[in-house]
């Protein structure tokens, strides 16, 4: 299957995903991947996407920087071969929004203080 990526989608995760284009032999463009969340908002683009039979994967993409491109990265890294094999077995046009991965300390990070709970099998060390 292969990807076209929208002008907006940033230039690391094109790199990323032109380099996994290249990796795969295949002949024209069956899917658009875009971050522009509004698109379907427009009558004059749905339309476009509907008469031009192409599937639409649209991943979120909300934060800015270095945060965001790491996001994006991410969301579109663990939802796209999901989203591929979907596509490879579907007998018409199909629209999918991949779920953007949770950026927040407490969903991505898990932090133990060994000296308030150390784990099992911990050798505490005493600073005399």
């Amino acid at each position: 299957m292969r990807l076209l990526l929208d002008e907006n989608v940033p230039k690391p995760l094109y790199q990323a995903l032109a380099a996994f284009i290249l990796n795969h032999e295949i002949e024209g463009f069956h899917v658009v991947v875009t971050n522009d969340g509004r698109q379907m908002q427009r009558p004059r683009e749905v339309a476009a996407i509907a008469a031009s039979g192409l599937h639409r994967i649209e991943y979120p993409h909300k934060h800015h920087g270095l945060a965001g491109i790491g996001i994006a990265i991410a969301t579109v890294a663990a939802g796209l071969p999901g989203a591929l094999a979907v596509l490879q077995e579907a007998n018409g046009q199909r629209l999918i929004a991949l779920r953007g991965i949770d950026p927040t300390s407490k969903a991505r990070l898990h932090v133990i203080d060994p000296l308030v709970d150390p784990p099992k099998f911990w050798v505490s060390f005493s600073p005399d």
